[in-house]
């Protein structure tokens, strides 16, 4: 498979994970862990997801800690899985909240409802109303980074900050290496070409792994299997996980930058230096549009999804980004 090809595919590729038995699972989520005081590997984040209905479905989301509220907001094709290690690091300072989004993971999605970005900002302000969440920190980064950017500028007296690490800006987006993953999406094609690496997880680390961690290893079994399979488990979920990649384009952010500058949050932008799909020139552009950045950090050799990789990153920066240090 060519390169290009490929880091289009791959931009799909995880978005799923053992749908029936987490659902089977999730009646006992509030008692898994109570405390908080383990790390969460598949089995236990499984068993703390819970649904939540709102007017878009019932989303999926799991929960952590207690005091000021912070979200998680993952990209494509990942679920709230991806943010285990910070949700572990931060759930002493803060009530931590990683939903899935609309047509990715776990959230069951009526048909018909839109799953584009655009709606992706409302249905997070009718999840925070259901868990009388009043307003948040958000944390982003892929496509999750464009819809924090959203909610923060439509409801932007619900955000107390903002940290964004590698991700969609409005001068770039999609990335062009994103284009062929939507174009697969448009032909109702990406699923069928993503799903034999259920099968074949060898070949899932030696070509995703490779393209978005900086140590493909990182990407074990039950990641994948966390990640691909409720996308791939129904011809209703196949479609929406298609709807989610297709509405990237046209450009979702496409005239936000008025706003960022008027936006009195304070930012922090994380970016990995080895990402050769979201530029770095994004990581400054956010730093100089956003009002009240807090500059650049760059980590260097990281990937798309270092946030999942090194947690410990995310955690400081937060931490330092609240004055919680």
């Amino acid at each position: 498979m060519r390169r290009r090809q490929f880091m289009g595919l791959a931009g799909a590729a995880l978005a799923a994970g053992a749908a029936g038995a987490c659902s089977a699972r999730a009646a006992s989520q509030r008692a898994a862990d109570p405390g908080g005081a383990r790390p969460m590997d598949a089995a236990a984040f499984h068993a703390a997801r819970t649904f939540t209905a709102t007017r878009f479905g019932k989303i999926a989301h799991v929960e952590r800690g207690t005091g000021p509220a912070v979200v998680f907001l993952h990209g494509a094709p990942l679920n709230g899985f991806q943010w285990r290690g910070a949700i572990d690091r931060l759930s002493a300072d803060r009530r931590c909240i990683a939903p899935d989004m609309m047509g990715l993971g776990y959230s069951q999605i009526p048909e018909g409802q839109s799953v584009a970005p655009d709606a992706q900002p409302a249905m997070l302000a009718a999840l925070l109303d259901a868990l009388g969440v009043a307003n948040v920190d958000l944390v982003g980064s892929d496509s999750g980074g464009a819809v924090a950017q959203l909610f923060m500028v439509r409801y932007p007296g619900r955000v107390r900050s903002l940290l964004l690490a590698n991700c969609d800006v409005e001068p770039d987006s999609p990335p062009a290496k994103v284009m062929p993953a939507i174009e697969a999406a448009r032909r109702g094609v990406l699923a069928d070409e993503l799903a034999g690496w259920i099968v074949d997880k060898p070949k899932a680390r030696a070509t995703f792994g490779v393209a978005v961690y900086s140590q493909p290893q990182h990407l074990t079994d039950e990641m994948i299997d966390c990640y691909f399979t409720p996308n791939l488990s129904s011809p209703l979920r196949r479609a929406q996980f298609h709807g989610y990649h297709a509405a990237l384009a046209p450009n979702p952010l496409a005239g936000i930058e008025p706003a960022l500058k008027r936006c009195q949050v304070p930012a922090r932008i994380v970016w990995g230096t080895s990402d050769d799909i979201f530029a770095q020139a994004s990581a400054d552009y956010l730093d100089r549009t956003l009002a009240r950045s807090r500059g650049v950090r760059r980590v260097p050799g990281a990937k798309l999804f270092f946030p999942e990789e090194y947690p410990d990153i995310i955690a400081e920066e937060a931490r330092r980004l609240w004055g919680t240090t």
